[in-house]
């Protein structure tokens, strides 16, 4: 609220300015970050970044089958499976980690309840 009883409007776009820094400093973390997945005792792995770039896919020589490629593709695709389950599990942690401002009377100008101050 400003000094004269009304909205402050200055404020509110400060602390709007704040969060979204703060995640795009997240997001910047996030895809700096390398994550690797994996299937088959770790016979095959794929890395990746937070922010979801695949980077490599490693297949151990034994499991690579020309009889069996069904295998090798059920392989690959549970590691992806499981490198893809991690990125959102690293974008879920980010976005948990944001400090987002008390907004204050925001919510009773956007038509919702609460207490007036």
């Amino acid at each position: 609220m400003s000094d004269n009883g009304g909205f402050d409007i200055s404020s509110l776009l400060e602390q709007a300015q704040a969060v979204q820094q703060q995640l795009q400093e997240a997001q910047e973390a996030q895809a700096a970050t390398i994550v690797t997945g994996s299937a088959g005792g770790g016979k095959v792995t794929v890395e990746a970044t937070g922010g979801g770039e695949f980077r490599r896919v490693t297949i151990a020589p034994e499991v690579v089958d020309a009889s069996d490629v069904e295998l090798l593709e059920e392989l690959v695709l549970a590691a992806i499976r499981d490198v893809t389950g991690q990125i959102a599990d690293l974008q879920t942690g980010a976005m948990s980690g944001l400090q987002l401002p008390d907004m204050g009377g925001i919510g009773r100008l956007l038509g919702g309840g609460g207490a007036p101050t």
